[in-house]
């Protein structure tokens, strides 16, 4: 029996200056960014792994991020069975290659850029801190998106990796 190839880890890298030079990102007061190398040929689009990431989670975690999306930083989310939105993340912009979602509170407004590069998926996130409250409450989650976010990834990557398949019907990772 064969021992299936090791998931890559997805590593804190720095944030490239295409989505923080952006209009509606320029502001951000913290920004961070983690990337997957995923191979060339057959790679989920943008959606896809935006979709594999959140929504794809098992469903405690998935109660666990609404919760402290909600709850901690009182995020705004919208449907979560809506094809514009991710897990409540309204989908605010879209092209070939990239995603953006968007939340925002009356302290803190966030965003999720997901690219899809020519050898990794890059997920970076850009948070602007409308009202003083927004810093400590961000420094709070901060350390909760360092863990969760390679991690989610990773994740990502192991389920379509072993479902042996590029996407399912439904557009997610299988």
């Amino acid at each position: 029996m064969t021992t299936p190839p090791a998931t890559p880890r997805a590593r804190r890298v720095t944030v490239p200056g295409a989505p923080a030079a952006r209009d509606d990102l320029a502001g951000a007061h913290y920004a961070s960014a983690f990337a997957l190398p995923v191979p060339r040929a057959g790679s989920p689009t943008a959606e896809q792994w935006a979709r594999a990431v959140f929504e794809g989670a098992p469903a405690p975690l998935r109660r666990f991020l609404v919760l402290g999306w909600t709850l901690g930083l009182g995020l705004r989310l919208g449907p979560r069975t809506s094809p514009r939105h991710v897990l409540g993340w309204a989908v605010s912009d879209a092209a070939d290659h990239s995603l953006t979602l968007t939340a925002r509170s009356p302290l803190v407004a966030a965003h999720n850029v997901v690219a899809v590069e020519d050898t990794r998926v890059l997920w970076a996130t850009f948070v602007r801190f409308d009202r003083p409250a927004g810093r400590p409450l961000w420094a709070l989650a901060a350390p909760i998106h360092h863990r969760t976010v390679p991690r989610l990834l990773r994740r990502a990557a192991r389920d379509a990796a072993s479902a042996g398949e590029t996407t399912r019907g439904d557009g997610r990772l299988p």
